[in-house]
C-alpha cells in the first residue's frame, strides 16, 4: 500500500527514464502536487484509497475557479498518466482515473502580429543579442520554443545555411535552411554569448540553457515594452506561417518549416490572411 507522495516520485522517475523533456516532466510535476495536497486534505493518503470521485471533485474545482477547458485537460492528461502508471505496475488494482472525460476545448483563433507590432517586438528587444535572436529565429523559421532553447551549437550548420531541430528525446525531427536575418541574428548572439562550455547554443551568464518558462516569460516583458498586450511567444510561430502564406510560400513548405505532421494545420491559416479584392485580380490579371 504505497502512499500518494511515494507513488509521484516513482512516477516522475518513470518520465525521466523514459526520455520526457524537462518541462513536460516539471508540468507534470506541478499538476500532480496540487492533486496530492488535495488528496492530502481529504485524508486519501494511499494510492489504493483513491476513488474516482475524488478525482472528479479535484478536477471540479478549477472548473468552479473559471479555469480554460485547455488548463482542465492539462490537468486531467497528467492525473490518467499517472494512475495508469500505479495502474500498469500494481499499485492499484483498479484505475480511478480510467473514466475521467476531458473536456471540449474551443478553437481559439491565432493571434498574427502585423507587421508594425513584429517590428516593433524586434526593436524592443534589440540591446538584448540573445533574446533578439530567439525572436528573429522564431519569426524567420516558425519552430517552436521548445525546440530554440534545445538547439546546440553543432546543430547549427553555418556553412550551409541550414539548422537542425531537435525533439524532445534530442533527435534531429527535420532540418531547415537559415535565411539572412536569422543567421545575423544568431552571429550577433555569438559575439556576446558567454565564454563557457556548453553545447546549448542560447544559455544563461552561468552557461546553462534556459529554461522555456523563462523564455516565455522575458518575450512577454518584450511584447509589454513593444506596446503588445494581448500576444505570446508561440504568436511568432503564428506570424511566422500567416505572413508566408500571404506573401506566397508554399504550404508545403510553411508545414515542413513549422513541423506540422498533418497539412490540413497550415491550411487554417488561410482563414486568417487578407482575402483578394476584385481590383487587385484584375489588375494582376493573366
Amino acid at each position: 500500500m504505497i502512499h500518494i507522495t511515494e507513488a509521484k516520485n516513482k512516477f516522475t522517475k518513470y518520465l525521466e527514464k523514459t526520455g520526457k523533456s524537462s518541462h513536460t516532466i516539471r508540468s507534470y510535476e506541478r499538476n500532480l502536487d496540487e492533486l496530492i495536497n488535495f488528496l492530502l486534505e481529504i485524508k486519501r493518503h494511499k494510492v489504493h484509497l483513491v476513488r474516482r470521485e475524488d478525482l472528479e471533485k479535484f478536477l471540479s474545482r478549477y472548473i468552479k475557479k473559471n479555469k480554460s477547458p485547455k488548463s482542465i485537460n492539462a490537468r486531467t492528461v497528467a492525473v490518467k498518466s499517472f494512475f495508469k502508471f500505479l495502474e500498469l505496475n500494481e499499485f492499484i488494482s483498479k484505475n480511478p482515473a480510467s473514466a475521467l472525460k476531458y473536456l471540449k476545448e474551443k478553437e481559439s483563433e491565432p493571434r498574427i502580429l502585423s507587421v508594425v507590432e513584429y517590428k516593433a517586438l524586434r526593436d524592443s528587444a534589440k540591446n538584448d543579442k540573445r533574446y533578439f535572436a530567439i525572436i528573429e529565429l522564431m519569426l524567420q523559421t516558425g519552430i517552436k520554443v521548445g525546440e530554440a532553447v534545445r538547439i546546440r551549437t553543432k546543430d547549427i550548420r553555418r556553412k550551409e545555411s541550414k539548422l537542425d531541430v531537435l525533439d524532445e528525446k534530442l533527435k534531429i525531427s527535420r532540418t531547415i535552411p537559415l535565411n539572412s536575418p536569422a543567421k545575423k541574428a544568431m552571429e550577433e548572439y555569438l559575439k556576446v554569448r558567454p565564454r563557457v562550455k556548453s553545447e546549448i547554443f542560447f544559455i544563461t551568464r552561468n552557461g546553462k540553457s534556459l529554461d522555456q518558462r523563462n523564455v516565455r516569460m522575458s518575450i512577454s516583458n518584450y511584447y509589454k515594452k513593444a506596446g503588445i498586450y494581448d500576444a505570446c511567444v508561440h504568436d511568432l510561430r503564428h506570424t511566422f506561417c500567416a505572413h508566408h502564406i500571404k506573401k506566397g510560400t508554399s504550404l508545403v513548405a510553411i508545414a515542413y518549416m513549422a513541423g506540422h505532421k498533418n497539412l490540413n494545420t497550415t491550411k487554417k491559416y488561410l482563414e486568417y490572411i487578407e482575402k483578394p479584392q476584385s481590383e487587385d485580380l484584375e489588375k494582376n490579371a493573366l
